[in-house]
Order: C-alpha cells, then structure tokens, then sequence
C-alpha cells in the first residue's frame, strides 16, 4: 500500500476513534463493509450496525449484508422504512434521494440514541461529491458523519484497503436503491418495485455482475458491464431472458449499448456541464 493511501487509512481509524462509539449504516456493499470493518478494528464492541429493509432493497442484498456482518463480528440491527408513504418520493422528483434518506436516518439517530450511541456514520466516498446526490443534504442536516468521504478515500482507494484487508467485498459489483431504476416524474410504486427485483435476479442467476433495469414505462433498457454486452448475441440465453422479462410484464425488452454507468436516470437532468437543465425540476 502506497504511503498517501496508509495515511488516508490512518486518519480513517483516527477520526473513527475519536467518535467513540458508532452506529453504522450498513448496505453489504464495498464502501459500508471497510467503514464497517474498520470501525470493529478501532473500537471493538463499541460499533453496532443497521441494515434498512423496504421494497428499495432486493431481499438478496439485505441476507448478503446480515451475512457478512456476521462475519466481521458486528451486532447487525434490521430497520424499516417507509418510503412508499412519502407523497415527495412517490412523486419521483429529481430530489427523490433526499426524503428518502431524510426518512431511513432520522430513524436510525433515534434508534442508535436509545442504544446510547450518539454517532451514526455512512460510506459515501470522495467520488460521490462530483456526482449528483440529492441525499446528501439530509445528512448535513442530520449530522451524520461521512468518515471515508472526510478523509478523502476514493472508490479505487476502497477497493484496494479492502482486497488487502480481504474483505470479500473488494470487487463487488456497485449497486445503488431500486428507485434509481425510473425516471424522474414517473411515479413510483410497489409492483413496479418487485418487477425490477425479480428481473434484476434472474439476470444475476445467469451469470451477469452488474446489472441495471431502466424502466421508461412499457420499455425496460437493460444495462451490464461492457464486457458482458456481447452475452446478448447467444441466440438461447437472449430467447431465455426474452421470456422471462416479457413473463413478468415488461412489453419492450432493449440492450443499452453503451453499458452500465452510475447514474444514467441523471443524464437527462444534469448534461455534462452538470447544469440543471429544467428549472422547474425540484432540486434541493
């Protein structure tokens, strides 16, 4: 490991020290697994985690993250959320992300206050600044601390500490909440949720890493890593997954060519300038 990155890593467990006692807010994914496994390093019994259960979340990510956080040794805590109450989130307005995560952490501050923790803590990274994140806003308000963004690790820079650390969730696939599947103003509800679940699944159960399922109302675009792109021109595995996503009620079934990218839903929000282009979409 280069000296710059052990010193990121340094100021990681320093800053998590001097917190004491921490909540995390835990997804299974790359960036809450070396925040969680960092923090079980510096301050033993001392960390709790809490994993959010709703129709946002695929039941195979939810069994993945208890799993693991088993295995690094850290109590993990289940709580719901209720987003599909929220009339702002059901909207689907570009500012989506900040009911959402306005909801799931002030329960967990009130969850983690009546443990007696008092810091709640969640893995975005100095990469997700340049990108746009409404949710972000809500955690300045409620003061929940971003230990891996304020110290300025990147995605790569966590991938890395994590291989070397050998957590096994170095090379996971990046995954972001169900609700990112739509575009912003089509509104959102529980069949659609549950349509993109399972055909995200099935696509996992044929052997593609990442996965994304755009929905742009009777037409699904389906999104994998460049490198799988070319999977799609196997004449019986296109008829299979053909099937199975008419199966489930998709009408038109279309293959992005460019591939998965994060936050393509954004693209027609925020061009490459990364100017709004309509203002009259609610931004906060």
């Amino acid at each position: 490991m280069e000296k710059p990155l052990k010193k990121k890593l340094a100021n990681l467990k320093q800053l998590i020290q001097n917190l004491q006692s921490v909540m995390v807010a835990y997804s299974g994914g790359v960036d809450s697994t070396l925040l969680l496994g960092i923090a079980r390093e510096v301050l033993k019994d001392k960390v709790k985690a809490i994993i959010a259960r709703s129709l946002l979340h695929p039941a195979r990510e939810y069994e993945s993250a208890q799993r693991i956080a088993r295995e690094i040794g850290v109590p993990c805590f289940t709580i719901h959320t209720e987003e599909l109450k929220i009339p702002e989130f059901i909207q689907n307005h570009p500012d989506r992300c900040y009911h959402c995560k306005k909801e799931l952490f002030t329960k967990i501050l009130i969850f983690a206050q009546g443990m007696g923790i008092e810091n709640v803590v969640e893995g975005t990274n100095s990469d997700d600044i340049h990108d746009f994140r409404p949710g972000m806003k809500a955690l300045v308000e409620l003061r929940i601390r971003s230990p891996l963004k304020e110290v300025g690790l990147t995605k790569a820079d966590i991938r890395l500490i994590s291989r070397e650390l050998g957590l096994i969730t170095w090379d996971k696939p990046s995954y972001s909440c169900l609700a990112s599947r739509f575009p912003y103003g089509e509104k959102i509800n529980p069949n659609d949720l549950q349509r993109v679940e399972k055909a995200e699944g099935y696509l996992h159960q044929k052997g593609f890493r990442q996965v994304r399922l755009r929905i742009h109302r009777d037409l699904v675009r389906i999104e994998v890593a460049p490198e799988e792109i070319s999977r799609f021109m196997e004449n019986s595995l296109r008829s299979q997954i053909l099937n199975h996503l008419k199966n489930i009620g998709f009408t038109y079934i279309t293959l992005d060519l460019e591939g998965y990218r994060t936050g393509s839903m954004n693209e027609p929000v925020l061009p490459l300038d990364g100017k709004v282009k309509d203002t009259n979409l609610v931004v906060p």
